[in-house]
């Protein structure tokens, strides 16, 4: 993973003119890096027939473990109009499990000594507005800043099952957005370090998505920082007969620049 950023970094710098480090007013901050996934919870592609098993573990009956992927984020601060904040956290797992029992996955039948080889792919779109609180950098000698405002989460979902023989095999895609109140804190103790709490949520219906990320930011020099912090997403989702409560938690490593 540390070679992957030093590398980004790399070619982020060689992709921005030297000139947009001093915009009049704006404040930039992008970030790319890598989120070490750990998946947990159930799956189920409902088959709607009666007394029939359709729920399945996604580390004991799909053999999902541990990824890494990459994820980026940007934020740009305005005058007057609300900032904007963007983020992208794609996922993907791939397992490979003999199942000791039956299950259905939407309309397949799959049994029991079956080998299966699974795919769960969920990738989260975050489109932030916030302000900051009026005047509280300011009261703080720029120390401590707290925002707040609304996001939008697109979450695209993919899931497919097959068996080893290739004879059975299912798969269900859908993309789910959902509205999401925000709130993030920064606090600087120091000029060259930071440290900053995000979470996004919100209950709509019968989806249900928590985000919380904590950071410490360190500048390394001009407007170049490291950072590292940790992740943990809830989510909960009831839609077009697939049913989800799981959750994806671990800690990330990024760099970036901030001008």
């Amino acid at each position: 993973m540390k070679r992957l950023i030093i590398l980004i970094v790399f070619f982020v710098f060689s992709a921005i003119p030297a000139g947009t480090f001093a915009l009049p007013g704006i404040d930039v901050e992008i970030a790319i890096g890598g989120w070490a996934q750990t998946p947990s919870g159930d799956l189920s592609y409902v088959s709607g027939v009666p007394g029939v098993n359709d729920t399945l573990d996604l580390e004991t009956d799909l053999g999902f473990d541990d990824q890494t992927r990459i994820t980026g984020r940007a934020k740009i601060e305005l005058p007057i109009v609300p900032n904007i904040y963007l983020v992208a956290a794609p996922m993907e797992f791939e397992g490979s499990k003999t199942v000791d029992m039956d299950f259905t996955f939407g309309d397949q039948s799959f049994t029991s000594g079956m080998t299966i080889s699974s795919k769960l792919t969920l990738n989260q779109y975050d489109i932030g507005l916030y302000y900051g609180v009026p005047f509280l950098k300011t009261a703080t000698l720029d120390r401590l800043n707290i925002d707040f405002g609304v996001n939008a989460r697109i979450m695209e979902v993919k899931a497919e099952i097959m068996d080893s023989t290739l004879t059975v095999s299912a798969e269900k895609s859908i993309t789910v957005p959902v509205p999401m109140v925000f709130l993030a804190v920064q606090f600087k103790p120091v000029e060259r370090f930071a440290l900053e709490a995000e979470a996004r949520g919100l209950s709509v219906g019968d989806n249900k998505i928590f985000s919380v990320i904590g950071r410490a930011k360190a500048t390394v020099f001009g407007p170049a920082f490291v950072a590292g912090g940790y992740r943990y997403d809830a989510i909960e989702i009831d839609e077009d007969d697939v049913l989800a409560d799981v959750s994806f938690s671990g800690p990330f490593l990024e760099a970036g620049l901030s001008f």
